[in-house]
């Protein structure tokens, strides 16, 4: 099994930056998507990005060029660099795993907090 840890959230202003961390428990090969999702106050949770295995990234409409998702696996975690951070972005963001084979994220770590605020 696979355990994975987000961190990296806090309190920033309007256009201001912020890097989320997701370490993963063991190799992270054997996961074909890593994803982000977040969830607002008063919203659902919504899909803002992902990278699958050779590297092609897909976005939100609301956060392309604005946040880019990276990974590194030698050292089982990605990314999401957060630029440009508005006050609709804050939420609690969630990374999430699809594994080789399966059709949905199933796969999730405990949330992060984001606020961007003034």
């Amino acid at each position: 099994q696979v355990q994975l840890v987000e961190s990296g959230g806090g309190l920033v202003q309007p256009g201001g930056s912020l890097r989320l961390s997701c370490a993963a428990s063991r190799s992270i090969r054997s996961i074909y998507a890593k994803g982000w999702y977040r969830q607002g106050p008063g919203k659902q949770r919504e899909f803002v990005a992902s990278i699958n295995s050779g590297g092609s990234t897909n976005y939100a409409d609301d956060v392309k060029g604005r946040f880019t998702i990276s990974r590194d696996n030698a050292k089982s975690t990605w990314y999401l660099q957060m630029d440009s951070l508005k006050p609709e972005d804050t939420a609690v963001y969630y990374c999430a795993a699809r594994f080789y084979g399966d059709s949905v994220y199933n796969g999730w770590g405990q949330g992060t907090q984001v606020t961007v605020s003034s």
